[in-house]
Order: C-alpha cells, then structure tokens, then sequence
C-alpha cells in the first residue's frame, strides 16, 4: 500500500511539472523556414528578373505553422514571434549578412538577381520559392 502511494504521489508531482518550451527563434526547423522565406523575399523585392513562388512559399508558411503547433507553440506564441520588431530585425540582420556573403551588393540590383539565380539553380529552399521571369 505504501508502494501505490508513493508512485501515486509522484506521478501527481510529475503531471504537474511544465517542461518550458524554448523560444521560437531556437527551434531550427522554424527559424530556418522563416530564414529562407525572408531571404527569398528580399531577392524577388529587390530582382526585377525574378519572381516568387507564391504557392511554394504559402505551402512552406502553412507547414511551419503546423509544425509549431505539433510542437506544442499555440496560435498566439507563433503569431507573436511572427510579429516581434526584435525578431525581425534579427532576421533582416541574418539575411543581409548571408547576401553579403553571397556576392550582393544592396547598390546592386544585378547581385541580388546572380543570387536568386545561384539558389534557382542548387534547388535550394530558398530557390523554391523563386522563378525567373
């Protein structure tokens, strides 16, 4: 009997322990979604020859929802990471570094197009959401 409640007790305790999820930004599989959408955005903004994947892109957005929803992140955790100005200039700091690494000159329209070609071309995520024009 002794036995029963004791594991009795500690399966109360341990229901009632909340594993914390981490942020948003240091689940990969999202950030990095959020990551390609952005980069390829900026090179279709930025590239007259270029255009989006709009279909590609709403089908990458609504996937990553889902996975942060199976994850545990509710609708108000997803959108708030979605609209925080301290994540997007994150973002937008990580994408320009990536295209100055990547040859673009923000000057330069042409670099951004050799980019947007470069992903077309690897196939990459970030290609697959573009197409040239």
């Amino acid at each position: 009997m002794r036995h029963f409640i004791l594991t009795v007790s500690l399966l109360a305790l341990s229901a009632g322990t909340v594993i914390a999820k981490p942020p948003l930004r240091d689940v990969a599989q999202i950030d990095n979604a959020v990551f390609d959408v952005a980069v390829a955005d900026q090179i279709r903004k930025k590239c007259d020859d270029i255009a989006p994947r709009v279909i590609t892109a709403l089908s990458l957005y609504r996937e990553t929802r889902k996975l942060a929803r199976k994850l545990g992140y509710t609708d108000d955790e997803i959108e708030a990471y979605g609209d925080s100005k301290v994540e997007k200039a994150r973002m937008r700091a990580k994408g320009e570094a990536y295209m100055r690494a990547n040859g673009v000159v923000t000057s330069d329209p042409q670099s951004y197009c050799a980019l947007g070609r470069k992903e077309i071309q690897k196939a990459s995520r970030i290609g697959s959401m573009l197409r040239e024009k």
